[in-house]
């Protein structure tokens, strides 16, 4: 028999259903109301402009620092920014669709960051080379490209700060992916009969200490990528990959373990690359290409006019300065835009002191 504590607590879930149909009702109605603004937008740059740009990283990012910032949960902060960030893609996709090349295969880890950066509806065009991504843009047969610029863990992407050397493309953003490996099998793995386990090199490497524990006796087989060790296990019975969960969704396969790094900090930064330059954001980072003199003292030369101007640096790497013997340019990140009088200044003050001061771009610091 029902008591009146149960009729009065149906009554409620009721209730609270009807009203979460209400409220679903009134946000699907909101998303269509702005997806009829960006169309308005749209129409509106195409009347004034010839070759309109739709993807504005500046705006995007102002837009979801404002949604971080007056949310008051019970979502988080992240959360709510990453439902606006699909909201924005799929309100993008309708003004003009934008397709991204990327170091491929799909599954990947930057395919994961293009997801993070331009959402569900970007147009995706894996490459297997990060030269392929360069020259795509480049070409124009991609609106933008991404590609992997530095790990916590395993240091630089040398092979894409020596594309910058030779490409005049613009870095107009960053992304920064927490690296989480998942331990994959398929429909047809024998759990307690697991005898190869496929994964990238560094990969493998960043979960040394995992795999050491839980399957020392297994052998580790190097793949191209961990996209190619999920596609290999697919029909294979005693094997087992690591991948992201963008590959275990894509090859269908199942997570038998979560989170297996060593380093649960373990973040790549990736850098997305176009033809145009990006206006300030109000919190923004700017990336350099120096090319110094072979004389005593030349970086301190550099660094100083940042000191002097209260620049903080985020990053300095150095590369061969190829075809060259013993000569090197130096990559600059720092905190702050290119239009900035500071940043100006600094800049001026070093290009008689070197043989090249390139800005290789200015774009917002990663919001998420």
């Amino acid at each position: 028999m029902i008591n009146d504590d149960q009729k009065t607590t149906s009554l409620d879930l009721t209730q609270i259903r009807e009203d979460i149909d209400s409220v679903d009702q009134q946000i699907q109605q909101l998303i269509n109301r702005r997806a009829k603004l960006a169309e308005a937008v749209a129409k509106a740059k195409f009347a004034a402009e010839e070759n309109p740009l739709f993807y504005r990283p500046e705006r995007e990012a102002q837009v979801l620092r404002n949604v971080m910032e007056r949310n008051d949960g019970p979502l988080s902060d992240a959360t709510m920014a990453r439902l606006f960030r699909e909201i924005m893609s799929a309100c993008l996709a309708l003004e003009a669709p934008q397709s991204i090349a990327f170091l491929g295969p799909v599954g990947t880890y930057t395919h994961s960051a293009v997801l993070k950066q331009f959402g569900q509806d970007a147009v995706i065009r894996p490459l297997p080379t990060i030269d392929e991504v360069f020259r795509e843009v480049e070409a124009g047969s991609a609106h933008y490209g991404l590609v992997p610029v530095e790990n916590s863990s395993e240091g630089v992407v040398n092979h894409t700060l020596d594309c910058f050397k030779t490409s005049h493309l613009n870095v107009i953003g960053e992304v920064e992916l927490r690296i989480h490996h998942q331990f994959l099998i398929s429909e047809n793995t024998r759990k307690d009969s697991i005898k190869q386990i496929y994964a990238h090199q560094q990969t493998l490497a960043q979960c040394r200490g995992w795999l050491d524990a839980h399957y020392p006796g297994v052998e580790r087989v190097a793949m191209s990528s961990n996209a190619e060790a999920a596609r290999r296990i697919r029909n294979e019975w005693h094997s087992a990959a690591i991948a992201s969960e963008v590959a275990a969704n894509i090859y269908n396969l199942e997570t038998l373990h979560s989170n297996i790094e060593d380093n649960p900090e373990n973040t790549t930064r990736f850098l997305v690359i176009g033809r145009e330059k990006v206006p300030q954001s109000g919190n923004d980072k700017t990336s350099l290409l120096i090319s110094a003199h072979d004389r005593a003292g030349a970086l301190l030369e550099i660094l100083a006019p940042f000191a002097k101007h209260q620049i903080s640096l985020t990053s300095i790497e150095t590369r061969p300065a190829l075809p060259e013997k013993w000569a090197y340019v130096f990559f600059i990140d720092l905190e702050g835009h290119i239009e900035q009088e500071n940043v100006k200044a600094a800049i001026e003050e070093i290009r008689p002191l070197v043989k090249e001061v390139r800005v290789l771009g200015s774009y917002p610091i990663a919001v998420l």
